[in-house]
């Protein structure tokens, strides 16, 4: 299909922000939109291998299903997946599925093959354009349309998979599968860096190809992990720099840049540095997507949390976080919530049954509702990376913000975190349990940070936010946590051991056991006076 001329897709930009803006004001229809998704896909995957023996029927009701599909993880699907990738048909969806989006789920995570069906990449494309509409909407304009979008995403690169022979199948990043489908309005009049730019795997070749290609084009969007954000614009700064007098910010580069996409991880720590590098008037835009559903996107103010994407494809379950037990699955499908039932302020793991023919699946996040009319949720951690090795229940999102209260405090910035436990020990003479906060920050600030300074603080933060840890802490469960502040570069050496160096791949925040601690301890050595770290 031939490219829209710019003056058709600025119209058709303008009246799909008009008539999104109208849709989001409208009452919300939600239970009815995620009943009648529901009903289209459980009379799909009755027709399946899973589906037979899952008994999926065409029509059954949604108690029978609560009934009698447990929630499952990655691994009960795997053997379901490894058979697809062989070739063969109507297994988890009907038809065979050539395209797997690989994904770690966190950088410690094992390796996962999503199956992206054709049914599962018309969603992506229509939430990726809805979350668009979502931001010109709130904004009440169009103007982001009418530049070029920077996405700043892992290789597009698609690999055929050896083991599939002599079926053709291939796996490859979300983003790459994204870009074979790019309609061709898209790639005329939004897409950058370019399709072969945006193949390359090397992440520092990559950044400078980005800003050879982009430093004088009219870009209106960037998209991407802060910390990538950040270091794009410090090259771009310096490409410019050495043609004319300093840039301040990307906004006296592209005039016209309004818009930054973000999600995955928290923008609060970095979202001052962000401010500083893109411009003043740079408006944030949070976007939740994963390698299995798109999720949800801002629609309002940011304090007012993402909203659901309820009537794209993907069928919504919750399951309280008070009954999550990751070991005991099986026995807690009753304990599930569709989106009619849950309640405000309550943390959920979340689950998805998509056209992928993933029925129940426990993606590993947990999520809590601000509101429910219309649904909006923040993202507060994954399921298995809580800190709870001492039954203090901390997540995420806590460990973030009160590290980001900290630094805020003191003008410190942060480039990377991790929280431990530590366990109780005869041979150090340690009686009681505590948290050991791995922690990396920019250096030159007027204020040295050292670990014990930064300790208590941290430790009365998260006394602040959380009753369980407060309760250990005073109840003597606890002791006060150790800092250890590393030298510049220890987690990026960690990731790139861990080959997750770049793209859209996350730091694990927080762990229940040692698996990370342990590991950069052996990056890294402290002296027990200062806890100042030296090789």
């Amino acid at each position: 299909m031939p490219a829209l001329p710019k003056s058709l897709f600025y119209l058709g930009a303008d009246f799909l922000t008009a008539r999104a803006a109208r849709r989001l004001r409208r009452p919300q229809k939600s239970g009815a939109a995620q009943t009648r998704i529901w009903r289209r896909l459980m009379a799909r995957m009755s027709a399946t291998t899973y589906g037979h023996k899952a008994g999926l029927e065409k029509g059954m009701k949604y108690s029978a299903f609560r009934e009698r599909v447990p929630p499952q993880t990655y691994e009960q699907f795997a053997p379901y997946i490894e058979r697809m990738k062989l070739g063969e048909a109507d297994v988890l969806w009907p038809g065979q599925c050539a395209y797997y989006a690989v994904s770690s789920g966190t950088t410690a995570g094992r390796t996962k093959y999503l199956p992206v069906t054709a049914e599962m990449m018309e969603h992506f494309r229509q939430t990726g354009l809805d979350s668009l509409l979502y931001y010109a909407a709130r904004t009440g304009h169009a103007g982001v349309f009418r530049g070029r979008h920077l996405f700043l995403g892992g290789s597009t690169t698609l690999a055929p998979l050896p083991e599939s022979a002599p079926f053709v199948a291939y796996g490859g990043d979300l983003s790459g599968l994204a870009a074979l489908n790019l309609p061709s309005w898209v790639e005329e009049h939004l897409y950058e860096p370019g399709t072969q730019i945006a193949q390359m795997s090397n992440w520092p070749a990559k950044i400078d190809a980005i800003v050879e290609r982009t430093w004088n084009r009219d870009i209106t969007m960037v998209a991407g992990i802060p910390s990538w954000i950040l270091i794009l614009a410090e090259q771009i700064r310096l490409r410019v720099d050495s043609d004319r007098t300093r840039l301040n910010h990307l906004q006296e580069l592209w005039p016209n840049l309004e818009c930054l996409v973000h999600g995955g991880v928290p923008i609060t720590p970095f979202a001052d540095e962000l401010r500083a590098a893109l411009g003043p008037t740079v408006n944030f835009h949070e976007v939740y997507p994963a390698s299995e559903a798109f999720i949800a996107a801002q629609d309002a103010d940011s304090a007012l949390g993402l909203r659901l994407m309820t009537d794209a494809g993907i069928f919504f379950e919750f399951l309280p976080m008070k009954d999550f037990d990751g070991t005991k699955l099986a026995g807690l499908g009753g304990k599930v919530v569709p989106l009619e039932e849950v309640q405000v302020g309550v943390d959920y793991a979340l689950l998805l049954t998509t056209p992928a023919g993933l029925s129940r699946y426990v993606i590993g996040d947990v999520v809590r509702f601000i509101s429910t009319e219309p649904p909006r949720l923040i993202y507060v951690g994954r399921t298995n990376l809580q800190l709870s090795a001492f039954g203090e229940h901390v997540i995420e999102k806590e460990l973030t913000d009160a590290l980001f209260g900290v630094c805020q405090r003191h003008g410190w910035q942060i480039v990377n975190f991790h929280v431990a436990p530590v366990f109780a020990s005869s041979l150090t003479g340690q009686k009681r349990g505590r948290h050991e906060w791995w922690i990396e920050l920019k250096p030159g600030t007027a204020e040295t940070p050292t670990g014990p300074i930064m300790a208590p603080e941290l430790d009365a933060e998260l006394q602040r936010n959380n009753e369980d840890y407060e309760a250990k802490r005073k109840g003597g469960g606890l002791e006060m946590p150790v800092v250890r502040l590393v030298i510049p570069g220890v987690f990026e050496h960690w990731m790139r051991q861990k080959g997750k160096w770049g793209g859209q791949n996350k730091m694990p925040r927080c762990r229940s056991d040692r698996e990370v601690a342990d590991e950069l301890s052996n990056l890294t050595r402290f002296t027990a006076e200062t806890q100042t770290p030296f090789f």
